[in-house]
């Protein structure tokens, strides 16, 4: 596997284990260590997901040196803007037990432009003091991102947002292609929808649906997070370098976008 440099000049694994949903104690202990004993080197919470604290038990647990791995978390909605940024960061930083994150990201962008300048000021400032070795925003449309870069000190350096065959937003992706803002992908397997055309793929290299999609992902230049505590799925969903999908077969998978959410539209949802 061949990490990625961002706009930061840090490197970031090119796939990663997303933890949403998964619970404290056994279940994420387990997933934790078998998540790192077959490659994963990321870790991807966040604040609204209620387990930074049940991740940061898992990686002391598990003896995980700190310096192995990529930590992600994400500024939850109700505490944006500067001040409450910063508090939930120190707060963050305790649950996981470490002293820096490797990248903070803001979790949603809101309709009120000014909290989100707010908030990426905080951003900033941590990005500067060495509390987070990168920033960056999630579900951030080309409108959005440009608002931001145009009142900003610092640009992000990643955008994570829905991303699959079904839901790929190339205008999106070039636009931060362009300003070197690395993409990652939250559901990235679709939450398991998998039509005629993905299974047809899978069977002719002799691969799962969800390695097909993966590697869709890793073709495209994107960072996938997929979720999973199944230690035999966990191997499987990282075992995706020792092939790679004919232009044909990317292209087809291409065709299927649909652009329909499975979340709120960043445009019009605020909370």
């Amino acid at each position: 596997m061949k990490d990625i440099t961002l706009a930061s000049n840090i490197k970031m694994p090119p796939i990663g284990l997303g933890v949403y949903k998964m619970q404290a104690g056994l279940e994420m202990n387990q997933a934790v260590k078998a998540a790192y004993e077959n490659g994963y080197r990321l870790f991807d919470t966040a604040q609204m997901y209620g387990n930074e604290a049940a991740l940061g038990t898992a990686l002391k647990e598990n003896d995980i040196p700190r310096e192995d791995i990529f930590l992600v978390s994400k500024v939850d909605n109700r505490n944006q803007w500067y001040d409450q940024t910063l508090e939930s960061l120190k707060i963050t930083l305790e649950k996981l037990q470490t002293s820096y994150l490797d990248a903070f990201l803001v979790h949603w962008p809101g309709q009120n432009k000014e909290r989100t300048i707010s908030t990426w000021k905080a951003m900033e400032e941590a990005y500067e003091s060495g509390l987070v070795k990168s920033i960056g925003v999630c579900n951030f449309e080309i409108g959005q991102l440009q608002y931001l870069m145009e009142h900003c000190r610092i640009q992000p350096m990643i955008n994570q947002i829905e991303y699959s065959p079904l839901f790929h937003q190339p205008e999106l992706v070039s636009y931060c292609k362009e300003h070197q803002i690395q993409v990652m992908a939250w559901a990235p397997l679709q939450r398991g929808s998998f039509g005629e055309t993905i299974l047809s793929i899978a069977e002719k290299y002799q691969k799962t649906p969800a390695q097909i999609l993966l590697r869709w992902n890793i073709q495209h230049g994107i960072i996938p997070i997929p979720k999973s505590k199944n230690p035999d799925r966990l191997r499987e969903n990282i075992d995706i370098f020792d092939f790679s999908l004919k232009a044909e077969d990317r292209n087809a998978l291409d065709q299927l976008r649909q652009e329909k959410r499975t979340s709120f539209d960043p445009l019009t949802f605020d909370f």
